[in-house]
């Protein structure tokens, strides 16, 4: 791959597993239980609030069943084959530099691992709305390999154009050489008269070969391009589609773009459906171009609270709508048809980018546990209705959904990151699905039954089945409920018809309510709170074996409330999802160099999450004295010492 791959090569060889050097033995931030958003000033990242947990629901059933197929040959409602990478992330291109930047962060490449040693690989998106404005340059001054461009004061949104060298892509290259990540990247077509190939033609050079590229998004949320003025009020789907044929053209004419057919859209946001832009004649007219279909939706906004446009909202009145399988229901049955059509056209389809909330999200519900369940549902949902993987946004600082938030750069060295829900998410739905790629899922809740009759309150308890090759393999099982009680602590049993089960394996995704934002675990183990991980679980495992009527196959597994069960039907199944060893990474690097870039907040009021608004007002981490050309991160050379410190530091 040239550049840095060939030493991280010669390094992995030497040993595949890294010790990681503890970062520092400081206190913590107070982590307070209670506060309200009112009062506090800080980065959102960081936003002490919690809310109240919903009541426990009238009448809700703690005594449910069900039947189960042991082999999927009747089963009706089957997803196709799903990998456990199929929720990854998205990373706004202009904060690329904030989760891994020229010091391949180590809390970043941990919390990769994570994810590749159970799922085989990790899916990540870099673009978003900054992708549009992206131009790829030689060099920068100071050895930089990314910057801020003046902004256009004509533009209404003064989005700065970012200008960035082709170090991003290796950059990029040496973290998938390391754990596994492939890429999805953005084609700037904010003026298509002008096309920028440069991404495409460095990074497929890059990434391609080893197989680290997974496609190239043309346009993000097109819908919207009138609303930020970057298009004529007329602009409509049809416009869309030639400037998509102007694009097929340009990249059919670059020799220095090899692969031709792994383009994606229209990734529209909701302004326009999908079949908007599919009854244009796009995919049956450029078929040979595409390789997959998205679409980017978020389920509300917090737009108000952040930029006064729209109608307030209530973190604490919302709250109860995330709590329940109708939530993620009601998110994908929008897609059927256009996840339908994807597969009748053999393409796959994509949600290049959700979150709780787009604006940022809310304070209290997108940083809770209740949003990890949210996380865990949602993707199973996008699984049953076709979808072949699903990215959750990752901003800056001032954002309250953020999977994973690095510290500000200047405090990195008493500092570690701060793990959010949905990252648990992510990690659990890797271990659900697993490795192998031939995980079928199946929404089981309207089988439920309590006394032989439907169960009223199924919606706060569904459950989904993984068969894997045809046979049942494992089950996931919510509680939504919070009760400290323990009185709605519900006693799940089933049924395995034509299996022999004499026992399963259970490991818990769980918090002491659904409003808490401090003390998640994942059998038994936690990413800690506020400032807290270096990337890597921490406490002892805990994974319960219950045994199973071996008469009858029936098998009774209680769910506290709140919690998700991961359910394991056989040995195998437990092995593949869950690693004897997993890769981390040592370095005693830090960067304590103020280099973010920027992006006005007004370039947000109309779009889908949080690109790096604000972080020049809240929370700064950029040096924000209105100059184009702000520093943004430092050169090679600075990652090969801090390659080379962890390499040196190792313990074998």
């Amino acid at each position: 791959m040239g550049r840095l791959l060939p030493l991280l090569s010669l390094l992995l060889t030497v040993s595949h597993v890294f010790a990681v050097t503890v970062y520092n033995q400081v206190p913590l931030a107070d982590q307070t239980n209670t506060a309200s958003s009112a009062t506090y000033t800080g980065a959102a990242a960081y936003d002490p609030t919690v809310l109240n947990p919903p009541p426990v629901p009238v009448g809700f059933v703690t005594q449910v069943s069900l039947n189960l197929q042991a082999t999927s040959n009747n089963v009706q409602g089957l997803s196709p084959p799903l990998r456990g990478s199929f929720l990854g992330f998205s990373i706004e291109f202009s904060v690329i530099n904030q989760v891994s930047d020229s010091f391949l962060q180590v809390p970043f490449l941990n919390l990769m691992s994570n994810i590749r040693e159970r799922a085989g690989e990790v899916r990540i998106r870099v673009g978003g709305n900054t992708q549009e404005t992206a131009t790829l340059v030689d060099s920068l001054p100071g050895g930089v390999m990314m910057a801020k461009a003046a902004v256009d004061t004509n533009n209404p949104t003064q989005t700065p154009a970012i200008l960035y060298t082709p170090e991003v892509l290796y950059l990029l290259g040496n973290i998938s050489a390391l754990v596994g990540v492939k890429w999805f990247l953005g084609i700037p077509f904010n003026d298509t008269t002008n096309l920028r190939l440069g991404i495409a033609e460095v990074g497929e050079a890059v990434l391609s070969g080893p197989g680290y590229l997974l496609g190239f998004q043309v346009g993000n949320e097109p819908d919207l391009y009138a609303a930020h003025g970057h298009r004529p009020a007329t602009y409509s789907p049809y416009d869309y589609f030639g400037e998509f044929g102007v694009l097929v053209n340009a990249i059919s004419a670059d020799t220095s773009i090899p692969v031709k057919n792994n383009l994606v859209a229209p990734s529209v946001s909701g302004t326009w459906s999908p079949e908007d832009v599919f009854n244009t004649g796009l995919v049956p007219a450029y078929t040979s171009s595409l390789g997959f279909l998205s679409v980017e939706h978020y389920p509300t906004d917090n737009c108000y609270a952040e930029y006064g446009i729209g109608t307030p909202v209530s973190p604490q009145d919302i709250f109860p709508t995330y709590l329940t399988h109708n939530a993620s229901l009601a998110l994908v049955a929008p897609y059927l048809n256009a996840s339908a059509y994807s597969a009748s056209q053999g393409k796959q389809f994509v949600m290049m980018e959700t979150n709780t909330a787009s604006c940022g999200g809310f304070p209290g519900v997108s940083d809770s546990f209740g949003a990890a369940m949210w996380g865990v549902d949602y993707a199973l949902q996008m699984g049953v209705g076709g979808f072949w993987g699903g990215m959750m946004h990752v901003g800056g600082q001032d954002v309250y959904y953020n999977p994973f938030t690095p510290p500000p750069t200047n405090q990195s060295s008493y500092h570690q990151w701060t793990i959010g829900a949905v990252y648990y998410s992510s990690l659990f739905i890797a271990e659900a699905l697993g490795p192998t790629g031939s995980a079928q899922l199946v929404d089981l809740t309207n089988a439920i039954t309590s006394n032989g009759g439907p169960v009223s309150t199924a919606e706060y308890t569904p459950v989904y089945g993984v068969y894997e090759n045809g046979q049942m393999a494992r089950l996931v099982a919510f509680n939504y409920v919070s009760d400290g009680s323990g009185a709605s602590a519900v006693s799940f049993s089933f049924t395995v018809q034509g299996g022999n089960v004499g026992s399963v394996q259970v490991k818990y995704l769980q918090a002491p309510s659904v409003a808490d934002k401090y003390n998640t675990t994942w059998a038994g183990q936690t990413f800690g709170g506020t400032f807290a991980s270096d990337g890597r679980p921490t406490g002892s495992l805990s994974i319960q074996t219950i045994p199973c009527d071996t008469t009858s196959s029936t098998c009774t597994v209680p769910l506290p409330a709140p919690c998700i069960a991961l359910i394991f039907l056989t040995p195998t199944a437990f092995s593949e999802s869950n690693p004897s060893t997993i890769q981390t990474f040592a370095t005693t690097a830090y960067t304590k160099t103020v280099n973010t870039a920027t992006i006005n907040p007004s370039v947000l009021a109309t779009s889908n999450g949080m690109n790096g608004a604000e972080r020049g007002t809240v929370a700064s981490t950029s040096n924000e004295g209105g100059a184009a050309g702000v520093r943004v991160v430092m050169g090679w050379g600075a990652v090969i010492g801090a390659i080379a410190m962890g390499a040196l530091g190792v313990w074998w």
